[in-house]
């Protein structure tokens, strides 16, 4: 794999822009995971490609065990520090494809913003080694919502300034794969509200957390800012503009 789009270290100099600006996840998620998978405290999750551990928090809050499971180094390091007052949170150098965790040991995986970068065959099949009989596989992904001018012009600014945008966009994971992950149990999908309030340094950070955006340096850095520049003027309110995102939820049941 070539070093740009290898996914193991694309995001090694993102992490302070992806602590400070990427989303969160609603607590809804719980909510449609308690009603929909019957998830409960006593259940102990893995959660994959943990990154900052902004997913895996939801879990710890909900008072699972949960480990974090990330290959990233500096990710790792600052999902350490953020969840390092939760005693139920387990820090794990792996990867969607090899955990090292033991065979039958959680009732959940779970992976948000992370699943689009996994190999699925070898995901599928570790998952359902370390998952306990009937787990669950739960992946989330905070997705822009279309239609708003604000967002659809910070669409165009990606296409026109990060070639690479379309290459690991996440909503290439359409039905048609996650079907074929989930055979031959088939998938459910549930949806919650979330947003973002950025001012022009928010929004400016936002966009440098992207793996595919050029960073400070890299052909393409200085025009892009200057054109975000322009948009934020343009769809700004008070300073402000809000990102608004649709929380998608897709869950079911892998077995052997």
């Amino acid at each position: 794999m070539r070093e740009e789009l290898d996914p193991l270290i694309r995001f090694s100099s993102r992490v302070e822009n992806y602590v400070k600006y990427r989303p969160h996840y609603p607590p809804a998620v719980l909510d449609i995971l308690r009603d929909e998978c019957g998830l409960t405290p006593d259940w102990q999750v893995a959660d994959i490609g943990s990154g900052t551990g902004f997913l895996t928090e939801l879990f710890l809050r909900n008072g699972n065990q949960t480990f974090g499971v990330e290959p990233n180094g500096p990710m790792r390091e600052a999902a350490e520090l953020l969840l390092k007052d939760y005693p139920n949170f387990t820090s794990v150098d792996g990867t969607a494809e090899n955990t090292g965790l033991p065979d039958s040991c959680v009732e959940m995986t779970s992976a948000g913003q992370a699943f689009h970068w996994f190999d699925r065959a070898r995901a599928k099949k570790e998952f359902t080694r370390i998952l306990k009989p009937r787990g669950c596989i739960v992946l989330v992904w905070n997705e822009r919502r279309a239609g708003t001018p604000f967002l659809d012009a910070y669409e165009q600014l990606l296409r026109k300034f990060a070639p690479q945008y379309g290459k690991v966009d996440h909503r290439r994971m359409d039905d048609q794969v996650l079907g074929e992950f989930f055979s031959p149990e088939g998938f459910q999908a549930r949806s919650c509200e979330n947003a973002q309030t950025f001012d022009f340094a928010g929004v400016k950070g936002r966009l440098l957390s992207s793996s595919y955006t050029p960073e400070a340096g890299q052909p393409g850095h200085e025009p892009m800012i200057a054109e975000l520049a322009l948009i934020f003027e343009q769809h700004q309110r008070d300073g402000k503009v809000t990102c608004e995102y649709d929380t998608s939820v897709y869950f079911g049941r892998l077995q052997a």
